[in-house]
């Protein structure tokens, strides 16, 4: 099956697409990394990778997103590429994903011609039908991942010279590589580590192109007329590559269509708003991990939140914490598969599915791994010169209160669409609120896993709040009314406490114990309803966060000379706190504020409408990992407030949240 050649999207990106200037070198020469918000995501469930708007793949990690990586230019320019475009141009004429899918189309122009090239992860029908898979856990779905990354091209007018260079760098490029032949002829070669090949993975590249080896590097070079295609597949499994243009035309639909039926199930509303959405709904489904359930707070490693900095962080695992808060966008617009898989998940990691007991940690590695100690690798340069890059996450072994809540919090909300829970769940359930019951008291490294000391961080405080009002609720669903009744008792306690400990003279409810430091997680007050809307300690703080807090009107995450977060120097605006605020006003009746920040939100997305994990206020230039699932989701329930406030207002009726009390 041939594609047809669709055109180029005809909506124009945001203004500070445009305008958001590339960091520059030493000398004012152009800097060779590109700008985060350039990159384009890719996914099949069970890896994903980066392009950067030159055509070239700068980040895979195969065959998991937290496996060693192949291609890693973006964290050193020496560390591995995939390129493929026409040669001596490096600025392509526009980029979009084709509608409701993770497809990506770039159309070229030259002096002399116009190329589309394509680009996908390859999904296609589930293909262990004889033999069960030796990786997925989860219930089949009807696609699967096929382990192929493939690029399409087709020159639509005149004539172009193409260019192909494939140079893998393996393990974080601490490993050379070498090509050879596969084949008789010049269409297939495979990449093989030079040290110990069996410990990591073959690459095999198939095409119709003739290609030369040199060294480390696979190129070719040709000159396409009108009407002429090419296909590039790298695959790293047993399933069979594309051995044809058509074949691969063919993947490309399959693949399409997958990310299709998926995003169909959704319910979107009829919105200008509408695109954000579904990018952000296919954003998050592209940072699961089909074979667990697991979902991976952002796609990267080390992409620093200061630009030169040393706050770089590896985000290539599943937080509790942050997965829970992706299942609440994916739930406000219908998707819920992702909550039955991840909760399965939780089961496995806790123990429930084998009759273990293990206590619930602050994330895990994305098949379960418990033990994510942390590296650093001093050989890669790191994006613009930012060190150190990292892999593993010290994070994995901290005490942080909220996880407790946010789990329970995000079952409860499955739970109450179905009125049941999870048979195997319930005891992990009744785990997690003893363990807040346990520990509340005590101090904590708080929802921003601060590498200083442990403090009364009171958003901590009000997550066991809500791990112990969620765990009535649920323990009601269950039948357990004992439970119910002191659980709920707790929570009062809790909330009595954090009421005389964590508000100032102002009425504002503070960072910490004894403190007068504002936090953005402040807002989570409302949004998990432990104060009503109405409380006019709830007004208090989501306005002094939005007068205070902020920069260019962008919401930190708190000052860093008031908080021994351990690290040194500044970071940007997080975009999560921004779209919280969004939401947060609207549930004061701020709806006018809320719309003008959300717009301007809106403005910041990249060409692609992905967000990295923060904005630098004065320039909009994105920071830290990329795509950010935190981020996502935020947006997903930020704009779904306005919507509804919108929608609200035209009936004249009373205005019902996002998140509805739970």
């Amino acid at each position: 099956m041939v594609m047809h050649v669709q055109p180029a999207s005809d909506a124009p990106p945001p203004p500070h697409a445009v305008t958001e200037p590339v960091p520059e070198a030493v000398g004012g020469l152009r800097n060779p990394f590109p700008p985060i918000a350039d990159y384009a995501f890719l996914s099949d469930c069970e890896t994903t990778c980066l392009i950067s708007a030159a055509g070239s793949v700068e980040w895979l990690c195969v065959p998991r997103p937290d496996s060693p990586s192949v291609f890693g230019a973006m964290l050193d320019r020496s560390a591995g590429h995939f390129r493929i475009g026409p040669y001596g141009v490096s600025v392509p004429s526009a980029r979009r994903y084709l509608p409701g899918s993770l497809i990506l189309e770039t159309t070229w122009q030259t002096h002399t011609g116009w190329l589309i090239v394509r680009d996908a992860l390859v999904m296609g029908p589930w293909h262990d039908i004889e033999t069960r898979s030796r990786t997925h856990r989860r219930t089949p779905m009807d696609w699967d991942a096929e382990h192929i990354l493939l690029r399409s091209v087709r020159c639509v007018s005149g004539t172009v010279e193409l260019m192909m260079s494939c140079e893998p760098a393996f393990d974080y490029h601490r490993i050379g590589g070498y090509w050879e032949y596969s084949a008789s002829a010049y269409g297939e070669a495979v990449a093989r580590a030079k040290t110990n090949p069996d410990a990591h993975p073959m690459l095999r590249l198939t095409t119709n192109l003739r290609i030369g080896l040199e060294g480390r590097e696979a190129r070719a070079r040709t000159r396409l007329k009108e009407g002429d295609n090419v296909f590039v597949a790298l695959s790293w499994s047993k399933h069979p590559a594309p051995q044809t243009y058509e074949e691969a035309a063919e993947k490309l639909w399959n693949t399409t269509e997958c990310w299709r039926q998926w995003i169909n199930i959704g319910d979107f509303p009829d919105h200008p708003w509408r695109s954000y959405l579904q990018r952000s709904a296919l954003t998050l489904k592209g940072l699961t991990y089909s074979p667990t359930g697991a979902l991976l707070a952002a796609s990267t490693t080390s992409l620093p939140e200061t630009p030169q900095g040393e706050r770089n962080w590896d985000y290539r695992y599943a937080w509790i914490r942050d997965s829970t808060f992706a299942l609440w966008g994916l739930y406000t617009l219908g998707l819920d598969r992702e909550a039955d898989d991840f909760f399965a998940f939780i089961a496995d990691v806790s123990g429930a599915n084998n009759g273990e007991r293990h206590p619930l940690q602050v994330m895990y590695g994305v098949g379960g791994e418990r033990q994510l100690e942390e590296e650093e690798l001093s050989h890669l340069s790191g994006y613009d010169n930012a060190r150190p890059v990292r892999i593993g996450n010290g994070a994995y072994n901290q005490r942080q209160h909220d996880i407790w809540g946010t789990m329970l919090d995000s079952v409860y909300l499955h739970a109450k669409s179905r009125e049941q829970i999870p048979e195997a769940l319930w005891p992990v359930l009744k785990q997690q609120v003893e363990e807040a019951i346990k520990h509340w008291r005590e101090p904590d490294r708080g929802i921003w896993e601060v590498r200083g000391e442990p403090q009364h961080f009171t958003s901590s405080k009000i997550m066991c709040w809500v791990a112990l009002d969620r765990g009535a609720k649920l323990a009601e669903v269950q039948g357990e009314k004992s439970y119910a009744q002191q659980w709920r008792a707790i929570a009062d306690e809790i909330k009595a406490d954090v009421l005389e400990h964590g508000v100032d003279e102002r009425g504002v409810l503070t960072q910490r114990y004894g403190s007068d430091a504002l936090d953005a997680s402040l807002l989570l007050a409302v949004l998990t309803r432990f104060l009503p809307p109405d409380d006019q300690r709830i007004r208090n703080t989501v306005l002094a966060i939005a007068d205070e807090l902020t920069e260019d009107g962008l919401v930190l995450r708190y000052r860093v000379e008031e908080t021994d977060d351990g690290l040194s120097g500044e970071e940007g605006a997080f975009t999560i706190c921004s779209f919280w605020l969004v939401s947060a006003l609207v549930e004061i009746d701020e709806v006018s504020r809320a719309k003008h920040l959300c717009e301007r939100l809106l403005s910041f997305a990249s060409p692609l409408h992905l967000y990295a994990e923060e904005i630098e206020p004065r320039t909009g230039r994105h920071l830290g990992n990329f795509p950010q699932a935190f981020t996502h989701l935020a947006l997903i329930n930020a704009v779904v407030h306005i919507i509804r406030a919108e929608e609200e207002a035209d009936s004249s009726g009373d205005f019902q949240p996002a998140n509805a009390p739970m």
